[in-house]
């Protein structure tokens, strides 16, 4: 198990935590997958792989059909996916992906949320830098083999391939989640969720009641309606 597992493991729980928001981000995901690459998932990988996360996320069948209707249609607002950066209390590196229908009011906010809460936006390329973007994958451990998976898949893409509590785990480089993704859908295997996560390259370690500082400025972000993902570089 590597710092893929680790970093997982420990945002797992607090970033899906609730589940209306969770339906919320997955909404998203749908529109931008289909406003990209039409309504078909036989077609259109990514609204594959945002299907996959919806049932993994135990989303309504209905809710999803119902947001791929949405999406199709021309009144439906485009959303934008821009990425914050900046640096919370103690030196604490955060990145933020956002999908938004409001530039301003989405950068307005996370200004806000830094400015007033000991934190700093930066610029562009100012904290990507420092985590390193990669792609995962979880598929069902059945009978398979890890060793013989990852020889299967190396060749694709794959870095680590690890069990999870219950799943097997499959991680690569973010320019690889085609070639890993199409290779599991050719071996039949069930994917049970993929997607994208930011691992920091270095953390650093806060006492408590630093820590507590940070996730205070974590949680406006998390909170905030144009919010997909946050990551830093707290350990």
């Amino acid at each position: 198990m590597g710092r893929a597992f680790e970093f997982r493991k420990a945002r797992k729980m607090k970033r899906w935590s609730k589940m209306a928001k969770t339906f919320t981000k997955i909404g998203k995901d749908i529109v931008i997958a289909v406003k990209e690459g039409g309504s078909d998932p036989e077609t259109n990988a990514r609204l594959r792989a945002v299907m996959q996360n919806a049932k993994a996320a135990n989303m309504p069948k209905e809710n999803v059909e119902r947001a791929i209707k949405k999406a199709t249609d021309k009144d439906t607002s485009e959303y934008k996916e821009i990425l914050f950066e900046g640096y919370g209390p103690y030196g604490i590196a955060i990145l933020i992906e956002t999908a938004t229908d409001n530039n301003n009011r989405t950068v307005a906010s996370m200004r806000n949320y830094f400015t007033h809460n000991g934190g700093n936006m930066g610029t562009s390329g100012s904290v990507e830098f420092m985590f390193e973007k990669n792609c995962h994958f979880s598929i069902p451990k059945g009978e398979i083999d890890l060793e013989e998976l990852e020889f299967e898949l190396i060749d694709h893409g794959a870095e680590d391939v690890f069990e999870d509590d219950e799943n097997i785990m499959i991680y690569g480089s973010f320019e690889n989640f085609g070639s890993l993704q199409k290779e599991l859908e050719n071996k039949k295997y069930e994917i049970l969720s993929s997607g994208f996560e930011r691992i920091p390259n270095n953390t650093t370690k806060l006492s408590e009641d630093q820590e507590a500082e940070v996730e205070k400025l974590l949680e406006k972000f998390e909170d905030d309606e144009d919010v997909q993902s946050v990551y830093h570089s707290m350990a």
